[in-house]
């Protein structure tokens, strides 16, 4: 037995190195990174961890504290399905989703990162991928760029090494946005897959009339266009429109996500593993991904969900965030060809560079 013997967790508040602006979350001048380390009687150790847009660390570091940690002491490390479910459970009645997921959404990775490291594999090979390399885009948190500084924006992502770009949308007049996309889409040419991201700040009706609007810019798709809580809702833009929808990142459940599979018409799902129950979470909407056959995505820490898309058949497109997570990291996100290259390190291939992160912890 891998008895579960000392969790220990660290909250940091980063800056960003610019304010960043979306439509519904307002300006980013920081986010928050709550890293868990987890102990085992036998020696081992791993590294887990989730984040923020700036609001609510604390409440997830106290719920791993408080509530999870005490309550894995003396468990088997080894049975991380198991323990994932065990802690949904647990913290059930005040926690379904929201606070609780991220929680055990970082206890997760941690249990995955022991797991790799006893296997001496990476993520990716553990999870039988065939190749560490998938599809990559830069996605930007830029509804307040002007002009000049969105196209900027979008060469300078393409001169990096990524082969397609989003843009946030969701300007009180659409007209605004239309005048963006068509001056990224001028910029970028004709062949490079563009998406737009309105963070469900659309009504169905509104979202339905700026698809259509955005037809001649020929959007890859239309990410978060209204509520991600409203699947029918987005089954009547897909029905009402030719626009490829995506989503996922807002969604922290399995039962969530199957709604979203039975009743949204998505071409593209987004889970992300710091909010979806961590690794195990993301496996899941995986393989309900290949049952539908929906492209699966990723939204944020690039520098972990890289190891998990490329283990996947229907491996569709990595976000490459605005939060630079990975530039705290040993091991920043690696782009060779136009894809991105998962670590070949034993274990989840996320190792953090403890000093480059000290200034920033909240004691």
């Amino acid at each position: 037995m891998a008895e579960i013997t000392r969790i220990e967790s660290k909250l940091y508040n980063v800056p960003l190195k610019e304010a960043l602006y979306d439509a519904q979350h307002g300006l980013h001048t920081h986010f928050e990174l709550i890293v868990v380390s987890i102990y085992l009687k036998d020696g081992s150790s791993g590294t887990g961890y989730t984040y923020t847009g700036g609001r609510g660390g604390t409440a997830v570091q106290a719920m791993i504290d408080q509530d999870l940690a005490p309550a894995l002491k003396g468990q088997d490390g080894a049975n991380v399905e198991a323990i994932n479910e065990f802690c949904e459970w647990y913290i059930h009645y005040v926690g379904r989703g929201g606070i609780a997921s991220f929680a055990i959404s970082a206890l997760d990775i941690a249990l995955w990162d022991i797991r790799c490291k006893q296997a001496e594999k990476p993520l990716w090979q553990y999870l039988r991928g065939e190749a560490p390399t998938c599809k990559a885009y830069h996605g930007g948190i830029d509804l307040d760029y002007t002009l000049s500084q969105l196209t900027q924006s979008v060469r300078t992502a393409l001169d990096n090494g990524f082969n397609a770009v989003k843009i946030k949308i969701g300007k009180d007049d659409f007209a605004e946005d239309l005048e963006r996309i068509a001056a990224v889409r001028k910029e970028i040419g004709d062949e490079v897959p563009f998406m737009v991201d309105a963070n469900y700040s659309m009504t169905v009706t509104n979202a339905i009339e700026s698809s259509k609007a955005m037809e001649p810019y020929d959007i890859f798709w239309f990410e978060e266009p209204t509520l991600p809580d409203d699947f029918a809702g987005f089954g009547k833009i897909a029905d009402a429109t030719k626009t490829p929808l995506a989503m996922g990142e807002n969604l922290h459940t399995m039962l969530e996500f199957s709604y979203a599979f039975d009743q949204s018409k998505l071409s593209f799902i987004q889970p992300d593993a710091s909010n979806c129950l961590g690794i195990t979470g993301w496996l899941k909407v995986a393989e309900m991904a290949r049952f539908y056959g929906v492209s699966i995505c990723s939204h944020g820490m690039h520098e972990l969900h890289v190891s998990l898309l490329a283990s996947q058949p229907n491996s569709g497109w990595l976000e490459h965030h605005s939060f630079p997570i990975d530039e705290y990291t040993i091991r920043p996100l690696v782009l060779e060809d136009g894809l991105a290259v998962a670590p070949d390190d034993p274990g989840i291939g996320v190792q953090f560079d403890w000093a480059k992160l000290r200034p920033y912890r909240e004691l």
